[in-house]
């Protein structure tokens, strides 16, 4: 990611993820925002701790975040950021998950990680998003792939 990236400085508390996306517990893989660029770019923040429910199997002894989950809060913080752009005129608008390329897993995320999701937009045509996402622990890249998603309403429509 571009460190040199413009930020507005804007971050999103739990509160107003949980406004913006539909995942709840525990399911919700993301605890914060920050560094807001419109739907530019953002941070998304997800403290790992040992409470979590997949790691009483993944793996007993030696617990370690799934690949799968990192990805999946890779695309929950891409949504969160389109839905916060879009503003309030877009609830009740679910994001999608339509595709993962270039998928890239380097070290494992245990409990007592603070991951740093850093996403940026590659490619926009309403109602998809692709965007490029990293995910980051202690400044050291530990995962890393291109996340694409549609908007859609409840309905389907």
């Amino acid at each position: 990611m571009n460190e040199t990236t413009p930020k507005t400085g804007k971050s999103v508390d739990i509160t107003r993820i949980l406004k913006l996306l539909p995942h709840r517990y525990p399911f919700l893989l993301i605890d914060k925002l920050v560094d807001l660029n419109g739907e530019e770019s953002g941070t998304a923040i997800k403290n790992v701790t040992m409470n979590e429910p997949f790691f009483q199997g993944h793996f007993p002894g030696r617990p370690v975040m799934p690949g799968v989950l990192l990805v999946e809060a890779m695309a929950q913080a891409a949504g969160a950021i389109v839905l916060e752009h879009l503003g309030d005129a877009h609830a009740g608008k679910l994001v999608f998950f339509m595709s993962i390329d270039k998928a890239r897993f380097r070290r494992p995320v245990v409990p007592g990680d603070t991951v740093h999701f850093h996403v940026k937009l590659s490619q926009k045509r309403p109602p998809v998003w692709k965007y490029w996402a990293e995910a980051h622990v202690d400044g050291k890249k530990v995962a890393e792939a291109e996340i694409g998603a549609m908007l859609m309403d409840e309905k389907g429509a």
